[in-house]
């Protein structure tokens, strides 16, 4: 059998697939939200086939097909409101689509100088939007923002210890310590850890009654470092938590950074996004003086899973953090002094990552993004309306379409949060998340999805309604009802 497949084999399989593709996209909401969990019956399935027989192309993708559609959390679904995972706009999926058809390899800038060129295009007009200034504006694209948040501490490190890349942890002269929010991603505490400072330079401060980094014990705890000798590296904010959406004082925290000299990186994995509409950037007053920022496109901007974005306005921290030079990578185009992503970035051979957003917009432009963000903000404060209107409790405040919410009066409000997440995920009619806000269990709802819609909403706080009212009617074992 030849390797590849012939191209009547070719056109065949894509006449075959494209219209699955096409019904399951137009009709995502037709099916349960999350699947029933059987991890025998999943193993069984991806274990059906031992590889010792080739299969037939279509047969191959048809079982790929069913699959996806059975055991999957169905994260397009417009009664998915989980954890910043949106709908891929169109374009996007043809992007990754295209991408995969050429397969440009991005580690050298010869070799597809025209992806190269288009992700530093969108890096510069990003760091634009934020504030940053412009041509002078230095990132890649990522994984995601844990890979976002390793390059800043890498960065922050080599920024702080000019000797870093040749001596390492012998370059510090003292303990070097990462200050974030206990709120921040526990990217940052995988991040230190890799990089060798240890979970013990990362200094976790407080969050103020909002949920937000609490800047007095911030400035406290880094005159209290400096003054046993430590070294006060980096400072990450966030703009966005995981959790409650809370957004860090960052004007605030800007000021202490610079009084001390400290690195700021903001992690605005999530509500970076909000710049891109013109009501909301107060929202992120201050992101504007940082080092550096992460930013996911995938969280907020509906491009497929696998693409963030690492952005600084020091434009030669990143081949000072990340350069070297190899006699096996290509050497065409030297004379046009190219920057060859290998030598600046912590990723070596990678995907063309960035065309995902760029063909969305080529296609929606900055004003389509701006109304899609718009549209979430818009149904998250409905979302808080209608939930307040029959009884429950807003457990965060946040202006981004997140609603962490419980009711009053329970015995066991952690119990009772989770009583009513296990049905409605089992329901496969929405889903929902637990995030334990200053301490207590409570239901959580984010909104990222661009067709989900005010009727959608309603839907769910009648299946909350519905199964609250299941519940107090017949409470199982260990339930905790109303005192």
């Amino acid at each position: 059998m030849s390797f590849d497949l012939t191209p009547d084999q070719r056109r065949h399989l894509l006449s075959e697939l494209l219209p699955q593709l096409e019904d399951y996209y137009a009709h995502t909401r037709k099916l349960r939200v999350a699947p029933h969990l059987d991890p025998e019956t999943v193993r069984a399935a991806a274990r059906d086939f031992d590889f010792s027989t080739p299969v037939e192309p279509a047969t191959a993708v048809r079982v790929v097909l069913d699959n996806l559609r059975k055991f999957q959390v169905h994260v397009p679904h417009p009664m998915y409101y989980g954890l910043y995972n949106p709908r891929a706009s169109f374009p996007s999926i043809l992007a990754d689509m295209i991408a995969a058809y050429f397969n440009p390899q991005l580690a050298a800038w010869s070799h597809s100088p025209f992806a190269a060129e288009v992700e530093r295009y969108l890096v510069s007009a990003y760091g634009t939007r934020f504030g940053f200034p412009g041509e002078l504006t230095d990132g890649t694209f990522t994984s995601g923002g844990a890979e976002a948040n390793l390059t800043a501490v890498c960065c922050a490190i080599n920024h702080r210890f000019s000797d870093y890349s040749r001596r390492g942890f012998r370059a510090f002269g003292g303990d070097p310590v990462v200050y974030c929010s206990d709120q921040a991603h526990h990217s940052v505490v995988k991040a230190a850890r890799t990089v060798g400072l240890g979970l013990d330079a990362v200094a976790e401060i407080a969050a103020d009654e909002q949920l937000r980094m609490s800047v007095p014990k911030l400035r406290q705890r880094i005159v209290a470092d400096r003054e046993a000798g430590k070294i006060p590296v980096l400072v990450v904010a966030t703009a966005g938590t995981t959790g409650t959406a809370a957004i860090d004082r960052l004007a605030e925290i800007a000021d202490v950074c610079r009084e001390y000299d400290v690195w700021l990186h903001v992690d605005a994995a999530f509500g970076g996004a909000a710049v891109l509409n013109d009501e909301y950037r107060d929202w992120l007053h201050g992101i504007e003086r940082a080092d550096s920022i992460s930013t996911d496109i995938h969280k907020w901007l509906s491009v497929p899973m696998g693409t963030g974005m690492f952005l600084t306005r020091h434009p030669a921290i990143m081949e000072k953090s990340f350069g070297t030079a190899a006699a096996y990578m290509p050497r065409e185009g030297k004379e046009y002094k190219p920057v060859d992503p290998y030598s600046h970035t912590l990723q070596w051979s990678r995907r063309f990552l960035g065309l995902r957003w760029y063909l969305s917009l080529l296609v929606f432009g900055w004003e389509g993004y701006a109304d899609t963000i718009r549209h979430h903000v818009e149904l998250g404060r409905y979302l808080r309306k209608r939930l307040k209107k029959r009884g429950w409790t807003i457990e965060n405040d946040t202006p981004l379409p997140v609603v962490c919410f419980s009711r009053s009066g329970l015995s066991d409000p952690g119990a009772y949060a989770h009583g009513i997440c296990a049905r409605i995920v089992a329901s496969g009619e929405a889903w929902l998340s637990i995030y334990p806000v200053r301490g207590v269990d409570v239901l959580r709802a984010g909104i990222t999805n661009y067709a989900t819609t005010r009727a959608d909403v309603d839907r769910l706080v009648e299946l909350l309604e519905r199964i609250r009212e299941e519940m107090d009617a017949a409470p199982g074992p260990g339930y905790a009802g109303t005192t």
